[in-house]
């Protein structure tokens, strides 16, 4: 599906695509990044995987690995939300579903009126993170603990009343897919997306075969240089096996550059992988035009400025941060806290993915560099 070719087959110009790569191996070798993962693609084409950086942060400075899996944070979101739209196209659920429906005891402290579209689109109300996160996380508490904890909480607003970035939307949407289809989140990703696909080295939570072995698969996972509030929490920080187990559908998914780059190039070529419909137009339309201007309740600023599909961030006019100023209107794509993006802009038939190991919240700025740069070079 996607070859490897040369910058100019790519429709990449020489001279600016060069100075992309430099820049990303001058972030390696100074440290800003201890790894990079790069790959960009256009019209079924790919220069192929760029590695830039080494494998851990301390010890011995070993070259990144060729076969790196990077754990991508946040970039799981619009994967689990393009699952979702799998059960609205077979009839399944529909967007308008209440919550409570499929999860009774979600329904207490004014949540009756949330829809899946509400947890889709940032405008449930619900917090981002739990007032408890880090106790969970210390506990290694499971996913089932942290549905049970937001089910008690009370929304910061009104349903379609504001827009409030909300990853316990997505504890819940996994919660939602796991009882619709019969299996886990993780499981149900798997088949539907992950293995038609062939991203054989991805997955929702490393498995208990990637620990296992002579050579286990979980080492192909560089080291994230974690944030203070992490440092010196090896059971439960981004590099913890607890973490990189756990599957959440919020920011738990492991994958390679290719990997990510092969689902972005099925979604250009309208959700077909060969003779395979893995999700159909109707849905990628769906998911990637802006949900917020149908809800008269979400303030103006939000609806026209900062822009949600379903899963998936818009580009934001006037936001430098992640996707850098050049991309598209119809620009769409998402980022991730361990220092990741994801971009896809339909006009220039064009995606990049930028993953790496080095936290860049709020403003992503390495990223958004690198972004523009990207954009630049397309011809």
């Amino acid at each position: 599906m996607l070859s490897v070719a040369s910058p100019e087959d790519v429709g990449l110009d020489r001279d600016r695509w060069r100075r992309v790569l430099e820049t990303a191996e001058r972030l390696g070798r100074d440290d800003a990044v201890p790894a990079l993962g790069l790959m960009v693609g256009r019209g079924g084409r790919t220069t192929g995987v760029h590695l830039f950086g080494r494998q851990r942060i301390a010890g011995e400075p070993r070259p990144v690995r060729s076969d790196a899996i990077f754990l991508v944070a946040s970039i799981t979101k619009p994967i689990v939300a393009m699952a979702a739209l799998t059960l609205v196209e077979r009839g399944l659920v529909t967007l308008g579903d209440r919550v409570a429906d499929f999860i009774r005891e979600f329904g207490r402290e004014g949540k009756s009126g949330i829809t899946l579209r509400h947890l889709l689109t940032h405008t449930s109300g619900l917090p981002d993170m739990l007032p408890d996160n880090r106790e969970l996380r210390e506990a290694n508490a499971p996913l089932s603990v942290f549905v049970e904890r937001t089910c008690g909480e009370r929304p910061g607003f009104a349903p379609g009343r504001g827009v409030q970035y909300q990853s316990m939307g997505f504890a819940v949407l996994g919660e939602i897919i796991g009882r619709v289809s019969g299996v886990s989140c993780a499981e149900y990703v798997r088949r539907e997306l992950f293995e038609p696909l062939g991203m054989n080295d991805s997955a929702l939570g490393a498995p208990e075969a990637w620990f296992t072995g002579e050579r286990p698969k979980i080492d192909r996972v560089p080291e994230i240089r974690v944030p203070d509030d992490q440092a010196g929490c090896d059971g439960w920080n981004w590099n913890s096996r607890y973490w990189r187990s756990l599957g959440a559908p919020w920011g738990g998914l492991l994958t390679t550059p290719s990997d990510l780059g092969r689902f972005a190039a099925t979604l250009l070529a309208g959700g077909r992988f060969g003779a395979a419909s893995l999700v159909s137009p109707a849905s990628i339309a769906a998911a990637t035009r802006n949900q917020l201007e149908s809800m008269p309740g979400v303030p103006d600023q939000d609806r026209r400025c900062r822009p949600w599909g379903l899963g998936w961030r818009l580009n934001w006019p006037a936001h430098s941060a992640n996707f850098g100023d050049l991309l598209g209107p119809r620009t769409y794509g998402h980022w991730g806290a361990t220092g990741t993006v994801l971009w896809i802009d339909p006009d220039l038939e064009a995606f990049a993915v930028v993953l790496t190991t080095q936290p860049q919240e709020p403003q992503g700025s390495h990223l958004a560099r690198l972004s523009n740069m990207i954009a630049a070079a397309l011809r």
